[in-house]
């Protein structure tokens, strides 16, 4: 069995990005990993700075990798630059790795993209351009950004982010999409979590348990998002959008059980890429790869006034 591409977002692909235009805007690199896009409003002075932290596989600084060009990123920036919010948004190493030819799937690990972020965090901590920093996590950057905020910003927000384990995430999708895998998934990530590896898993299951992969896994399974919010003083905005097939609004809730005072946004025909959809699931889908649309304007709303509050 085949299971369909949305539902697993921990794949790797190539990428291309996108070049930045018509906007005040610098190119940034924290590090010999990381290369991002400053996008500096000039009207206010010492705007704040949200610093944006992608999802799953090699995302571009714009949202994009192979065969999926969307803009999400791009859009979100250029919609909260118009706020007078600056943001910083960075290519995730991979795909620094993937043009260099130095991809080596074994060896990644959740931890490098939560140093990653922290490195991004700890480069504009000191800059005076800056009234305070929040942090945007989208996706599985919502749960790296939950413990990059940990120290030292000011607010962080969670764009349809996980409120469970990724096995717990990972099995709920399979219970809805391939049913007859979801005991053997569920058995595999046991044997993962207690011993580090995991041999007996059906082939339909290998773009999740494949040997090189498993490493991966392991390390990001060590982490509860609701552990991780609840650690967060500073004020948190959980977002959901209700047409998201990759992460549901169930997830949000849970979220924000585990932080009750944070503010909670569903965002009415949203999807997992801040795009609108009232269609079915095929719009939904073509949208992914579809950068003509813009993000919807709601999040734009809804984000800006909680920074700027």
């Amino acid at each position: 069995m085949k299971i369909k591409w949305f539902l697993i977002f921990i794949l790797f692909f190539r990428i291309s990005i996108a070049q930045e235009k018509s906007f005040v805007s610098e190119d940034i690199s924290i590090n010999s990993m990381i290369d991002g896009t400053l996008l500096l409003p000039k009207k206010v002075n010492k705007p704040p700075l949200a610093i944006i932290i992608q999802g799953s596989g090699p995302i571009d600084r714009n949202g994009n990798q192979d065969n999926l060009n969307n803009n999400s990123l791009k859009f979100l920036a250029e919609g909260l630059y118009h706020k007078n919010i600056a943001t910083y948004r960075y290519d995730k190493r991979l795909v620094k790795q993937l043009i260099e030819g130095d991809f080596n799937e074994n060896d990644i690990l959740f931890e490098d993209f939560i140093e990653d972020a922290k490195a991004v965090s700890n480069h504009f901590k000191n800059d005076d351009r800056f009234s305070e920093i929040i942090i945007i996590g989208h996706s599985q950057g919502s749960l790296v950004g939950m413990i990059v905020a940990q120290d030292g910003v000011d607010k962080y927000i969670t764009i349809s982010g996980a409120g469970r384990e990724i096995d717990d995430v990972i099995i709920f999708q399979l219970e809805k999409q391939a049913p007859e895998l979801k005991d053997n998934a569920r058995q595999a990530f046991d044997d993962l979590r207690v011993n580090g590896v995991t041999q007996n898993y059906s082939p339909a299951l290998s773009t999740i348990f494949r040997p090189s992969l498993q490493s991966f896994m392991f390390s990001w399974m060590q982490y509860n998002p609701q552990t991780e919010i609840a650690k967060l003083e500073i004020p948190v905005l959980i977002i959901n959008g209700d047409k998201d097939i990759q992460v549901q609004v169930s997830e949000a809730i849970k979220l924000k059980e585990a932080k009750p005072d944070a503010q909670f946004e569903i965002i009415k025909n949203m999807n997992h890429i801040f795009k609108k959809n009232k269609g079915d699931l095929a719009e939904n889908q073509k949208s992914y790869n579809d950068e003509s649309i813009p993000v919807i304007p709601k999040l734009i709303k809804v984000i800006s006034s909680f920074i700027l509050k």
